[in-house]
Order: structure tokens, then sequence, then C-alpha cells
């Protein structure tokens, strides 16, 4: 059998990578709330701290969204807190039949608005828009009070309208509008991910799983699981608001790459001997000035695809600019070459290809690609490599020297590999 056959290829690791990350970190924090409610030796051992849950994710959930300036994560604590209040008051069984229809409209109420604010940019929090958003949220809640007390036959009726086969959602207390309302969110939630994935996007996609699941976890007399669901909601958001900072500091949002926070980091971790090979997209301001920043910018995303399957067992990251770095642990630059060498041959032989697209007759989209007709964009990269040595013994004094190296190769006629 072939080699190549016999082992996975690097865009099939790469798929499963990406298939399973799309659950981390949300989908172990609901089955790990799942086996909870479900393990009573779980429940026993926690009894003590339980009752704090909701507060602390919620306290927590205010200071970082307050602090990161995150509107939507504040919006989204706002309704599950309300939702929280309505859920305690209802399951506490006083006033039944009239909190039924309370809890059937926050039902209906909860997943369009968390649908509303996963596909709405960030507006502030004390801005008009912001205050407008939390106008709508309380609104709500003033229009349920009004309409309960007014006409509770009718919008008892509204709330409770068979639309769905009845034996389908027989386990949960909640209705069809309010099954339908989750269905609909859900819907758009996806459909939002599929044209424009975003981590908001994505951790209000999943919160809207513990919601569904503490919605109908409600009963009379029965209220603990219910708010340790929608916490478990509000904590999977803050998780998310996490998760963005980090990758705001530590990966590049436009190639891709981990960033130059990561790339020293990583320098700190390695304790032998290693090298490192500084590139640098030659002439990248002359394509900026012929061709627009836009074209430039699809430029570094393609030489970072290049550079992300850099052979060696290399690992690539975006110093900043039109200039990346490259980490070979346990290597030298000698040996290094070779492996640079091709990569530098790699960009060079890649046909990039400028073409216009066009969207209406007045506007005009360039394209950059590898295929197809257009006009033909050169683009080569210089590369300087150092190692560390007794000469360059501390990660910044071997960049240092790989600076030096890649200056050598640009003052040489670039479109070369120099240590």
């Amino acid at each position: 059998m072939p080699r190549a056959a016999a082992q996975p290829t690097y865009a099939a690791y790469t798929a499963v990578w990406k298939f399973l990350s799309y659950g981390l970190p949300e989908a172990p924090i609901i089955l790990a709330a799942l086996v909870y409610t479900h393990a009573k030796w779980l429940q026993s051992l926690l009894a003590p701290l339980a009752p704090f849950y909701p507060y602390a994710v919620f306290g927590a959930g205010v200071l970082l969204g307050w602090r990161f300036h995150r509107s939507r994560l504040l919006f989204a604590l706002l309704v599950l807190a309300l939702a929280d209040r309505t859920l305690l008051h209802f399951a506490s069984g006083h006033g039944l039949a009239r909190d039924r229809v309370v809890y059937q409209a926050i039902a209906v109420l909860l997943p369009l608005n968390f649908a509303a604010l996963a596909l709405t940019a960030e507006r502030g929090f004390l801005t008009p828009p912001g205050m407008m958003r939390l106008g709508l949220i309380l609104g709500q809640v003033a229009l349920v009070s009004i309409l309960d007390r007014a006409t509770p036959g009718l919008t008892a009726a509204l709330l409770h309208s068979r639309l769905l086969p009845g034996w389908m959602f027989a386990w949960t207390p909640m209705a069809d509008p309010a099954l339908l309302a989750f269905f609909v969110a859900a819907g758009l939630l996806a459909a939002g991910q599929l044209l424009a994935p975003t981590q908001t996007g994505r951790s209000f996609a999943w919160a809207m799983l513990p919601a569904f699941i503490g919605l109908s976890a409600v009963r009379p007399g029965n209220a603990g699981f219910s708010s340790f669901y929608l916490a478990t909601a509000a904590l999977i958001l803050i998780v998310a608001v996490v998760e963005a900072s980090y990758h705001m500091a530590y990966q590049d949002s436009l190639t891709g790459l981990p960033a130059r926070r990561a790339l020293n980091e990583a320098l700190l971790r390695l304790g032998g001997h290693y090298s490192v090979a500084m590139i640098d997209v030659d002439h990248f301001k002359r394509i900026n000035d012929r061709h627009g920043h836009d074209v430039g910018d699809q430029v570094l995303r393609m030489i970072a695809a290049k550079l992300a399957q850099v052979p060696g067992g290399g690992k690539a990251y975006r110093y900043g600019g039109e200039e990346f770095a490259v980490i070979v642990a346990g290597r030298s630059a000698e040996q290094c070459l070779p492996d640079l060498d091709q990569l530098r041959k790699t960009v060079e032989d890649t046909r990039f290809i400028l073409r216009a697209r066009f969207r209406s007759k007045k506007k005009k989209e360039k394209v950059l690609t590898d295929r197809g007709p257009g006009e033909r964009v050169p683009v080569t990269i210089s590369i300087g490599v150092a190692e560390k040595s007794d000469r360059h013994l501390k990660s910044d004094q071997v960049i240092k020297a790989a600076d030096r190296a890649l200056y050598r190769a640009k003052e040489g006629g670039r479109n070369q590999v120099r240590i």
C-alpha cells in the first residue's frame, strides 16, 4: 500500500479537528450539567455549593461583560435572569394558572431574543442603540404583564395554540408556540453560522440547548434544575467571551495563524535547540499600492495557508505586517534550509490570479485565486534563518539574528533564503 494512502492527509486531520473543535468547550459543559442533574451522589456532594452557582455565574458574567464591553452578553444575562425569576415564581406553585401564561410567554421570547442578539452587532450598553435594546427587553416584560391582566383568556389561548402533534412534545410543559420559537431561533442561528460563522453566534446557538432544557425542567415545587440550566446557558456565553478575548490576543484574525504573543510564549517554552525563520513578502507595498489593501490582505491569507503546511515540522506565526515567523524545534539552521527553500519555491510557483467579480454595474470586487483567467500577480518571499547557539542564547537574540539574515536576503535580490 502506498504511504500516502496508509496515512490520513493533513487536510483530513484538519477537517476532523475543525469538526470536533466546534463543540469545544460548549459540549463538555452541557454534558457535565446533564451528569450533575442525573447523578444523585454528585448532587449530594455539591449540595452546599449548588445554591451559589447561579449567583456566581451571573455575577461573573456581568463583571466580564462590563469590563470587556460585551453588551450582547449583558443583555443575554438580563433575559436569562428575567426568565429565571419567572420560573422560580412559576415553580413555587402560587397562582399556577396565571403563571403558566407568563411562563409560556417567557419560553417564546427567550429564544427569539437570543437569535436577535446573536445576529446583530455590538452596539454598546450606555449608547442609544443599547438603550433601545434595553427598552425592547423591558417592554416585552411590560407587554406580557399588560396582556395577561387585560386579556388573560385571549393571551392564554394564543400561547397554548395547538400547532404540532401532541404526542411529539408531551414530555415538556412548553406549548407549541414556544417550541416553534425555539425552532425558528435555532434555524436563524444555524443559517447565520453557515453564512458568516462567528464565535458569538456559535455560543448563542449552544446556549439555546441548556436554556431549552431549563425551561422544560420546570415543575411546580421544583425550580432548582431550571435555574441550574439557565445559569449553564449563561456560563457558555461567558466562556465564549473569555475564549474570544484569548483569540484576539493570541491568534491573528486576518490569516488565522498564531499571533506574535503566541510566538513569544512558544519560544519561552522551548528549552533545547531550535531555529527561527523570519519571512517577508517581497514588494508588498507595491502590491498594496497597485491593487489595493483588500488584495494585499488576500495575498497574506494565501501565503499564510502555505506557511501553515511548512515542511520539516515547523510552526508558522504572524509576526506583524507582511512578516511571518516559523519555529523549527530540534533542528539547526543548516538543516532547515532545504525545507525553507521548498517553501519559497511553493510560494513562487503559486499562481496568484487577480480577476474582477462584478456585483453590480457600478461596483466590482477584486478576487485573488489560484486558477482561472485574470491578471497574474507575482508574489515571492525572502527568508532569513538563525538558530539558538552559544552566541544567541536568548529567544530575542535568535529573532534578531534571523532578521539580519532576512535583511541580507532582501539586499541580495529577494526571493531567496539566507542564514
